[in-house]
C-alpha cells in the first residue's frame, strides 16, 4: 500500500471508531476490536493471521498494565477504607487551602512522573483525587486535570522516562540540555493546560467519583502522614532504581537489589504489603476484612483492563500495517525546519497509532539522518528532542490506551474525555513546542 493509502487508512480507523462509539453507541471494547479487525483487513494482514495478531497485541498491551492496575487497585482500596487517603486530602487542604489544591496536584504530578511511568503515577493518586472531590464537593476534574497535565509533562519531556531518553540516544543529544529545555517547556505547558484550561473546563463537564470504582467510606481513621509515606514508598523505590542505573556499575549487588525492588511491579507490591500492615493489621482490621477489601477492589477493574488492552491492540495493528512510518516519511518530504519537522513527525505518528513513546522513537529515527547530515549545537539537539516529545503528547484520543484509562477512572464518556483530557494533552504538546520553537531561533 502507498504512503497516501496508509495515511487514509489511519484516518479511516479513527473515523470508524468514533462513529461506532459516539453514534452507534457500541461498547468501547467491542468498537476497538471491530476497528482493529477492519484495519488489519484493509492493511493487508492475511485474514488467517488476524486473530493471532489481535491475541498477541492484547497480551502485549496488558502484560504490563494489568499488574499495575490490579495491584494499584488493592493499594488504593486499602488507602480508602483505612481513611488514609482522606487523611492526606485533609492535610493537603489544611496546608494549602482548597483554592490552591489543584496547583499542588499539578506540581506533584510534574515531580512524580519524572521517575515513574504515567499510568503508575496516575493510579497511585486516584484514591487521593476521589477523597479530595468528596471532601470539598468540587468537581473531580478540577483536581484530576491539573494532576494529569503535570504527569503528561514529566512523562514526555523530562528524563529519565523512557521516551526522551530513547530520543536523546538516537539523536546523540545531551541529557542535561534535554532536562533544561524539558523543564523550560514543561512548566508553561502545565500552567496553560492543567491550571488554565483544566480549571476552566472542570465545572463545565459533569464529573463525579465513578460508583463502580469507588469504595466504601473509611471504616477506621488513619493518619494522613502514614498514608503519605505509603504513597511515597513506591515512588522512592522506583527513583532509587533509576539513580542506581546511572550511579552504580553493572553487576554490583546494590544495583541489582535496587533494580529489583524498584521495578514498578515490585514497588507496588511492596507498598501494598506495607499498607496491609500499617493501615490494616496495625489498626485492627482482621485478615478476612483485608481479603474482602482486596477482592472488592479487583471486581470493577475488568472493564478498564479490557478497554485499555483493546486500545493497545488498535495501536499495534496500525503499526503492523506500516501506518506510522508511512505518515512520518510523507511529512519528512516537506523539508520543514528541523524543530518544526521533529514536532510534526511525532504528532503525525502519535495521532496514527496512539503510543507517545512509539511516536517519539519513530520520529527520532527519521530525524536522526537529518541531524547526522548537518552541524547542530548541543542545545539545539536538546530543543529538537523536546520538540519530538511535545509532538508525541498531542491529541491523546481513542487509539491511545491512556485515553481509556483516564476515561474509566474519572467516569467520563468518550465525548467528555475528548473535551477534557484530549484537549489538555494537546495544550501540553502545543505549549511545549511553542517554547522550544521560540528558543530555537537563538540557538
Amino acid at each position: 500500500m502507498t504512503a497516501a493509502g496508509l495515511a487514509a487508512l489511519a484516518a479511516f480507523a479513527v473515523a470508524l471508531l468514533l462513529v461506532l462509539v459516539l453514534a452507534v453507541r457500541l461498547h468501547a471494547f467491542l468498537a476497538l476490536l471491530l476497528t482493529s479487525v477492519a484495519v488489519a483487513l484493509l492493511g493487508g494482514i492475511p485474514p488467517a493471521e488476524i486473530a493471532g495478531e489481535v491475541q498477541r497485541a492484547m497480551g502485549g498491551s496488558l502484560g504490563y498494565i494489568a499488574v499495575v492496575i490490579g495491584v494499584g487497585a488493592m493499594f488504593g482500596a486499602l488507602l480508602q477504607r483505612s481513611g488514609g487517603a482522606a487523611g492526606v486530602a485533609n492535610g493537603l487542604l489544611r496546608a494549602l487551602g482548597e483554592k490552591r489544591a489543584p496547583w499542588a496536584l499539578g506540581a506533584t504530578g510534574l515531580l512524580v512522573a519524572i521517575p515513574v511511568f504515567f499510568d503508575v503515577a496516575f493510579i497511585l493518586f486516584v484514591p487521593l483525587l476521589y477523597s479530595l472531590a468528596r471532601r470539598t464537593g468540587r468537581p473531580l476534574l478540577g483536581f484530576a486535570l491539573p494532576l494529569l497535565a503535570g504527569l503528561a509533562v514529566a512523562h514526555a519531556f523530562i528524563p529519565p522516562t523512557p521516551g526522551p531518553v530513547a530520543v536523546a540516544g538516537l539523536l546523540d543529544a545531551d541529557l542535561g540540555w534535554v532536562i533544561v529545555f524539558g523543564l523550560a517547556a514543561g512548566v508553561p505547558a502545565l500552567a496553560v493546560a492543567g491550571l488554565g484550561y483544566g480549571l476552566w473546563v472542570a465545572p463545565r463537564v459533569a464529573s463525579e467519583v465513578p460508583e463502580t470504582l469507588d469504595v466504601e467510606p473509611p471504616a477506621k481513621a488513619a493518619s494522613g502522614a502514614s498514608a503519605a509515606g505509603l504513597i511515597a514508598l513506591p515512588l522512592v523505590l522506583i527513583l532509587c532504581a533509576t539513580v542506581s542505573g546511572v550511579a552504580v556499575e553493572k553487576g554490583e549487588p546494590v544495583r541489582e537489589l535496587l533494580q529489583f525492588i524498584g521495578h514498578p511491579f515490585m514497588a507496588l507490591i511492596l507498598a501494598t504489603l506495607a499498607a496491609y500492615y500499617v493501615l490494616g493489621l496495625r489498626r485492627g482490621f482482621s485478615r478476612r476484612e483485608l481479603e474482602k477489601i482486596a477482592t472488592r477492589a479487583l471486581e470493577p477493574v475488568g472493564n478498564i483492563l479490557l478497554v485499555t488492552g483493546a486500545g493497545g491492540v488498535l495501536g499495534k495493528v496500525l503499526v503492523a500495517a506500516g501506518v506510522g512510518e508511512a505518515v512520518a516519511q510523507g511529512l519528512a518530504a516537506w523539508r520543514l525546519p528541523l524543530v518544526v519537522l521533529a514536532f510534526a513527525l511525532a504528532a503525525a505518528v502519535r495521532v496514527a497509532q496512539g503510543s507517545a513513546t512509539v511516536a517519539m522513537v519513530t520520529a527520532a529515527g527519521l530525524v536522526a539522518p537529518v541531524v547526522e547530515a548537518g552541524t547542530y549545537s548541543a542545545p539545539m539537539l536538546g530543543a529538537v528532542t523536546v520538540a519530538i516529545a511535545a509532538g508525541a503528547t498531542v491529541l491523546s484520543h481513542v487509539n491511545d490506551s491512556g485515553f481509556w484509562l483516564v476515561s474509566r477512572y474519572l467516569g467520563l464518556s468518550e465525548r467528555d474525555t475528548l473535551r477534557t483530557w484530549t484537549v489538555v494533552s494537546t495544550l501540553v504538546g502545543v505549549t511545549g513546542f511553542g517554547v522550544v520553537l521560540a528558543v530555537s531561533f537563538f540557538l
